[in-house]
């Protein structure tokens, strides 16, 4: 049979329908095992931008504590200095789409290791504000790039049945680097300008990366694009090893070739077409909850949330927050070992479960620690509790006199922005604080903080990749930023109970999304998941009656001439 070189877009019953061949039953055992080291070594290099996009976004928790007191910063320049990383990462993510399309995968991932060395040589030399605000910005770009490239870069990399955990290896990085973040925040707490050493930090991985890039392929489906199949050949051929037949290299690059041979070429107007649309609505969507679930808040502001909670000094509120950025990495290595065998949505629907119970639980721990108070008194004396008057910018507690005054007073000698548990209520509601945001982040890396970017990497057609992929980065970017500079504000006007309750009833919303718009993708080509979204009906619907029909067929098809091999689940399911 002859493929047709026009653009004509095939429906599922006029492909053609095949069974597994002994080649390919032979590819599966051998690469049930592991994929081969090249694969390793190629994607540790691309996922050290993961490692830069956690660290820079993990640091300023730390920063932040040291720079508002040796600057006297209010909560809004609080705000904007942790929000100038993501007004960056919008434009980073934004763009980076159309250039990763013109320029290719590994381009970018060279220039936005080039632009993070620059962001954290500004930052660290920074000497007013504005230079501060200038440099968060600068690395943000870059972090908004990497935040797009990299799953993508992986994806279409990596053997299908190792995608999963591939790209998930990036959000692993990202929590690595927030670990990595905490620990050099903690030993440079108490070091004259330690702040500085932290952002300057940052440039280290970025040196590494850059040299790594001479050894790095550029992504197989960019090349054929090109029109250079020799080459993409050869590097298929080594990601998936010597063990696999070469007939079974043959027949991925010739799914590649029919892929492209029946897209038009993309444009920003095509995301609008039905295909295209539900997709990106699913991945704009997740991105979304993924931000409005407040975990970046619990990353940025954690040593400030916990000094909020009760916990007294810097160090300690920081030595904490490692534990809470181990929680995530730790969970995170949990969800790599088990979402190519449970699958993405049902990992989504557990993490947005938990997550809500662990908001609610913070929630009642923040009534114990500063009551259901607005930070907008009149005065500070009319605060009657630490934390309370912790929050607001003008006022100091005096743990003597168990009274709030303005931090100019000079009754009291005591005066202090950190607040001691001094009764069973308080040290209980401290405790449940530290619990409720353990399970929190715990359930979130188990679900939420990985799948968002992994579903992205898979349910867009090659040609329309990285444009949608760039706005579903955006997106995540842009909820970041409101996110990130409200957060202080609302626990200010809504109470901090109420904000968290908020992100609960955001989340609550999620689920209820997830259930009915999000399919399951594990175990399929790239060239195939996007088939889920054609047609009328549920996405989650039809994988649900793709996996019933495949089962019960005993009769797969027959097999082409071109000896490709075509999933019989979306063969079948995509009838409905």
């Amino acid at each position: 049979m002859n493929w047709p070189t026009s653009t004509r877009r095939y429906s599922f019953a006029e492909l053609p329908q095949t069974e597994p061949s002994a080649d390919t039953e032979e590819t599966h055992s051998n690469m049930a095992a592991r994929p081969p080291r090249f694969v390793f070594f190629v994607v540790f290099c691309i996922t050290i931008g993961g490692l830069l996009f956690g660290y820079d976004t993990g640091v300023i928790s730390g920063a932040l504590v040291v720079i508002k007191d040796e600057w006297d910063l209010n909560s809004t320049q609080q705000e904007f200095i942790v929000g100038g990383t993501t007004l960056g990462a919008i434009v980073g993510g934004l763009f980076s789409g159309y250039f990763a399309d013109r320029w290719g995968r590994r381009t970018i991932t060279f220039l936005s290791s080039v632009v993070f060395i620059l962001g954290a040589l500004i930052m660290a030399f920074s000497k007013h504000y504005s230079v501060l605000i200038g440099g968060r910005v600068v690395v943000g770009l870059a972090v908004g790039a990497a935040s797009m490239v990299v799953p993508i870069y992986i994806g279409e990399l990596a053997p299908k049945e190792f995608r999963g955990r591939l790209v998930t290896l990036n959000v692993l990085a990202i929590t690595g680097g927030q670990l990595i973040a905490y620990l050099v925040s903690w030993g440079l707490a108490d070091v004259h300008d330690g702040w500085r050493w932290m952002f300057a930090i940052s440039a280290f991985p970025a040196a590494i990366q850059l040299c790594c890039l001479p050894w790095l392929p550029e992504s197989p489906r960019v090349l054929i694009q090109r029109g250079q199949d020799e080459r993409a050949h050869t590097i298929l051929q080594r990601i998936y090893g010597n063990k696999v037949p070469e007939s079974t290299v043959d027949d991925e690059l010739e799914s590649m070739r029919r892929s492209m041979r029946t897209e038009t070429a993309a444009s920003y107007r095509d995301l609008l077409r039905t295909v295209n649309f539900k997709p990106l609505i699913v991945a704009c969507m997740l991105q979304l909850m993924q931000q409005f679930s407040g975990f970046n808040t619990a990353m940025y502001y954690s040593a400030t949330i916990l000094k909020m909670a009760g916990f007294s000094s810097t160090k300690s509120a920081t030595q904490f927050s490692i534990a809470i950025a181990a929680t995530n990495m730790l969970m995170t290595i949990v969800a790599i070992s088990i979402i190519d065998r449970f699958g993405r949505r049902k990992l989504l629907l557990i993490s947005f479960t938990g997550m809500i119970i662990g908001l609610a639980l913070l929630g009642i721990a923040f009534i114990f620690i500063v009551g259901l108070v607005k930070i907008t008194k009149d005065t500070c004396g009319e605060y009657i509790k630490c934390g309370a008057c912790a929050l607001d910018d003008r006022c100091n507690w005096s743990p003597g006199s168990m009274v709030c005054a303005p931090k100019s007073s000079t009754l009291y000698t005591d005066l202090t922005d950190n607040c001691e548990p001094v009764n069973g209520r308080d040290k209980a509601g401290t405790w449940l604080a530290l619990a409720s945001l353990i399970f929190y982040v715990a359930l979130y890396a188990v679900g939420l903080g990985n799948v968002p970017w992994l579903v992205q990497s898979e349910i867009f057609a090659q040609g329309i990749r990285s444009r949608a992929g760039s706005i579903a980065t955006a997106t995540n970017w842009v909820s970041n930023f409101i996110v990130s500079v409200t957060f202080l504000t609302m626990t200010l006007h809504i109470t901090a109970s109420g904000t968290f309750w908020l992100y609960a009833g955001i989340l609550l919303l999620g689920l209820v999304f997830v259930f009915f718009m999000v399919p399951e993708t594990k175990g399929l080509k790239l060239e195939d998941v996007q088939k889920l979204f054609a047609g009328t009906g549920l996405p989650y619907r039809r994988r649900a009656v793709s996996r019933k029909n495949s089962q019960s067929s005993s009769v797969v098809g027959s097999r082409s001439t071109s000896g490709e091999i075509t999933n019989t689940q979306l063969l079948r399911g995509s009838q409905e």
